[in-house]
């Protein structure tokens, strides 16, 4: 493909010769002649000017002896490159002699279904859904079009999914939330839990991510929310859309999360709070209150980043300033006697 094509496909222009033939795409240090990089910031432009790749991807224009594509945004642009030359590979559409599925099944066209799926009763299967070995799908549950699942994914009974989902291996979706409530004895007495779970369209669910239906109600994942691997979402939180949930965070029972959310890695979050639109939560943080609209907090408790950054500046100076304590309370005690 020539670079002048290059840059149509993306939105930019060319500085350099248009005519130049590229044939992949790679990093900075991996590239070679007939790749095309791209400059993520300028703490890489050294690595650029040594890298061997034929042409770049730039915000604005760079003084080095390489063949450039200027676009607003460089990274956009490099992963819609690499969707192009490295396409998602499908397996072929078909239904395996070795899938179950039970009574009064509908599947969209084009469906995959791979050795090994089971299909509860009364399932609907949109269009162009590829299903891996070992995905369970249970009863009543209701899959839009384009959805991908990959091996042994778990959709429990009345589970909602719309359309573009991916569900990495592993997930767990519409387990039971988990509550519990003490009997006469004394013992742990199970609250059925009656609800369901919905994910809107261009959600993704990261491996072994697990998803609880609500006590009553649903718990809803909103259009476009991306979780990694390793994510627990209690039962009726309403995770808002566009968000982004980072590996090992937990989200305890009945929390709102606003629009484009960002939840850091190992972060926890109590039950029953309120996260606002575009807040941000420093991995590691553990939040106990509401967390207002744009904020940004860290720590556990979790505070504000300023007073997060002041805190952590202070803990360093801890061993100094206790042994000066300690040197001041010796001098008074000497004043004093």
């Amino acid at each position: 493909m020539k670079l002048k094509e290059i840059a149509e496909k993306v939105g930019g222009t060319v500085i350099g010769d248009e005519a130049l033939e590229i044939t992949g795409v790679r990093g900075v240090e991996d590239a070679s002649q007939g790749d095309v990089t791209y400059l993520a910031g300028q703490q890489y432009l050294e690595a650029l000017r040594e890298s061997a790749a034929s042409a770049v991807l730039v915000a604005t224009a760079v003084d080095l002896g390489m063949a450039q594509v200027v676009v607003p945004n460089p990274a956009l642009a490099f992963a819609k490159l690499l969707a192009f030359f490295h396409p998602l590979k499908r397996p072929k559409p078909g239904v395996d002699s070795r899938a179950a599925m039970g009574a009064n099944v509908r599947l969209g066209k084009n469906v995959t279904l791979s050795p090994f799926v089971c299909l509860g009763d009364n399932v609907v299967l949109g269009d162009n859904c590829v299903l891996y070995p070992g995905t369970f799908v249970g009863d009543d549950c209701v899959i839009g079009n384009d959805c991908l699942f990959y091996s042994n994914v778990t959709l429990y009974p009345e589970t909602q999914v719309g359309n573009h989902v991916v569900l990495h291996s592993g997930a767990v979706i519409g387990a039971d939330g988990f509550g519990y409530t003490l009997d006469e004895k004394g013992r742990h007495f199970k609250i059925r839990q009656i609800g369901t779970v919905k994910l809107e369209d261009h959600v993704e669910v990261g491996a072994n991510s697990c998803i609880d239906r609500a006590n009553l109600g649903v718990t809803l994942v909103r259009e476009g929310t991306k979780i990694d691997n390793l994510v627990q979402i209690g039962h009726n939180c309403t995770i808002g859309p566009h968000s982004i949930i980072v590996s090992q965070a937990g989200i305890a029972g009945s929390c709102r999360l606003g629009s484009y959310v960002m939840i850091g890695g190992q972060v926890g979050i109590a039950d029953h709070l309120q996260i606002g639109d575009k807040a941000m939560v420093m991995s590691q943080a553990g939040v106990a209150r509401d967390v207002p609209a744009g904020a940004i907090e860290g720590g556990s408790p979790s505070l504000p980043r300023k007073e997060y950054g002041r805190g952590v500046a202070l803990s360093r100076k801890l061993p100094e300033l206790a042994k000066r304590i300690k040197e001041l309370e010796k001098r008074l005690d000497a004043i004093e006697k």
